[in-house]
């Protein structure tokens, strides 16, 4: 998620300061991702450096609105008009999570994978709750949930997929002797003989 090109979004609506620009940004997103009040102001003086907003004189409430610069603008219309690349997403967890399990000895892969399908599902039946109780709800807020339920589906189809994967590979097994004591084979005569063969 870029931060910076959420305020500028933000700001585009019109002056604001930062607490404004918090509470804005969670209701689009309903509060789905917190936004920490200190990050809102880094990066607003980051974006003042960079001559995108500008600040404007204090408030009687000592608070210092700022607004978007025309720079600004064309920084965001570049934003809105380039895809966001897989680069640009965090990695996945789940993925690598997954990507040792099956590489790890030791490590049930199928209990992994059903705890994950588990919580994937309670967290959409969650989801789906929330879209029938608000089908009223702001537009933007609507279309992070829809994009929550069919991430949620998505992971558990995944999943699926991955269990029957792992069900018909070959897992390595676990180690047959402890780190640090020598390996068996080393001591069995015949394996030692086809070694030199």
């Amino acid at each position: 998620m870029s931060v910076k090109h959420s305020l500028l979004a933000l700001l585009e609506r019109g002056p604001a300061y930062g607490y404004q620009l918090r509470a804005a940004f969670e209701s689009a997103t309903g509060n789905t991702w917190p936004l920490n009040i200190g990050q809102v102001y880094t990066t607003l003086n980051r974006l003042e450096r960079d001559e995108l907003v500008e600040a404007l004189p204090e408030n009687d409430s000592g608070q210092r609105p700022y607004r978007i610069t025309d720079t600004g603008r064309r920084h965001l219309a570049g934003w809105f008009a380039s895809p966001v690349q897989a680069a640009d997403r965090p990695r996945d967890e789940l993925t690598i999570k997954l990507a040792l399990a099956v590489t790890t000895p030791g490590v049930d892969v199928t209990d992994v994978i059903q705890r994950q399908r588990g919580a994937t599902l309670r967290l959409l039946q969650e989801y789906t709750r929330l879209k029938s109780a608000e089908e009223h709800a702001e537009l933007a807020w609507r279309l992070v949930l829809e994009s929550m339920i069919f991430r949620a589906e998505a992971e558990i189809r995944w999943l699926d997929h991955t269990e029957a994967v792992v069900a018909r590979a070959e897992l390595p097994a676990p180690f047959p002797f402890a780190v640090g004591e020598p390996d068996p084979a080393e001591a069995t005569p015949e394996l030692n003989r086809s070694r030199t063969n």
